[in-house]
């Protein structure tokens, strides 16, 4: 479905744009009607990482006007693989400025704002109505209700963008012309049902293919050519070098852009999508240790003093890359199939630690539900370990 632009042209290019779009320029359906809408748009990007990068950067290229960036986080080493806008000399730094550094670099016409704060209920609105479009390259399922439900109450466009592992998927969501994002996903998963990409990983190159599909969508909204993925869902598989696409209906029951609504304003999203299933936030109550005394508890342990079994639920690639001394693998999969409650020792406390806390509370509730009722777990995982204990390992 072909739309009319999003955006009025600006009133004219310099000698020096018309020089620097040029290859744009003598493409007929853009053009210089085409080159002055994108000076005249404003586009925001929510994330300055994986799919935040490489959008942020064709964006610019391209010659649109304002860039907006939404990013409270600091450039870690482990970004480094597949986050592009950024490089060795910025680790430590915050993103959004590492971001805007290199956005002027690759584009100094380009007019960059920074919005240095975590996304949230109170200050998503004042954001996105400065903005034409919005770009979302958030990983995690709180932030995108939030950013779908606040684009639909406000009739905002948005260009969405999903990696994992091999696997891309993009679509354009538009309540006013189509389905939107809760058309597609209701629901959020189950907590703990699809890992993020720091448990899960992603090919660093995903992140180019999937963002740069991205930006393209937003260069057809922008200046109206083309047909945008409203209504389809594009899945991209790396391993096959194959693009499929599913089409997405509006839902006339949708929650948010159905005939009779009932999520009119919006909601308490971390409640909503829960980092935790009800089972494992009660089990971890009053079963959760620090690293600290997970380290006082291991001294103890070589002085005879306490006996425990420390286990390890993630994956066998994890535990090659770091582990806590002492610690024995048994993958979360083979608890969740039954296969390691056969393994486990009687007469001995079971204290169960994975990367960041949230698949060993998962596995805490197995263990506890089937008789291990002193079984613990540790809170912040090997992340904290490395952090707090022992620094000389490598974080990941």
């Amino acid at each position: 479905m072909s739309l009319p632009p999003l955006v009025e042209p600006a009133d004219e290019l310099t000698i020096d744009e018309v020089r620097r779009y040029s290859r744009h320029l003598i493409i007929p359906e853009v053009g210089m009607a085409g080159q002055k809408r994108l000076k005249n748009s404003k586009v925001l990007v929510i994330g300055a990482g994986g799919l935040g990068s490489p959008a942020l950067l064709y964006l610019a290229a391209a010659g649109v006007g304002t860039l907006g960036i939404v990013e409270f986080d600091t450039v870690d080493e482990s970004n480094l693989q597949r986050q592009i806008i950024h490089g060795q000399s910025d680790v430590g730094k915050s993103k959004a400025q590492s971001a805007k550094e290199s956005i002027l670099e690759a584009n100094p016409y380009t007019n960059v704002v920074l919005h240095e704060e975590r996304l949230d209920n109170d200050n998503v609105f004042q954001i996105f109505e400065q903005y034409d479009l919005i770009v979302d390259g958030t990983d995690n399922f709180a932030t995108r209700y939030l950013v779908n439900d606040a684009a639909v109450l406000l009739g905002k466009p948005y260009v969405w963008g999903s990696i994992f592992r091999f696997d891309g998927q993009i679509s354009v969501f538009w309540a006013e012309h189509g389905p939107c994002y809760r058309c597609l996903y209701p629901e959020p998963p189950p907590p703990g049902m699809v890992p993020s990409c720091a448990e899960g990983g992603v090919l660093g190159v995903l992140c180019a293919s999937v963002g740069a599909a991205q930006v393209t969508e937003a260069i057809k909204l922008l200046t109206g050519i083309g047909d945008p993925s409203l209504g389809r869902l594009n899945i991209y598989e790396a391993l096959d070098l194959n693009w499929r696409t599913l089409k997405v209906r509006k839902d006339p029951n949708c929650a948010i852009c159905g005939e009779n609504p009932t999520v009119t304003e919006l909601i308490d999203y971390e409640s909503f999508c829960g980092a935790l299933t009800e089972e494992a936030a009660d089990a971890a109550v009053g079963s959760t240790i620090s690293v600290k005394q997970l380290s006082e508890w291991i001294k103890l342990k070589d002085n005879g003093e306490k006996d425990f079994v420390l286990i390890d639920v993630r994956e066998p690639n994890e535990y090659e890359i770091n582990r806590i001394p002492g610690s024995v693998l048994i993958p979360k999969a083979d608890f969740q199939t039954g296969v390691a409650l056969e393994k486990l020792p009687q007469d001995k406390q079971l204290v169960f630690h994975c990367k960041s806390g949230v698949r060993s509370a998962e596995v805490l509730a197995i263990a506890k539900g089937a008789g291990f009722g002193d079984a613990v777990h540790v809170g912040g995982g090997v992340v904290a370990w490395v952090d707090q204990i022992d620094p000389s390992q490598p974080a990941y």
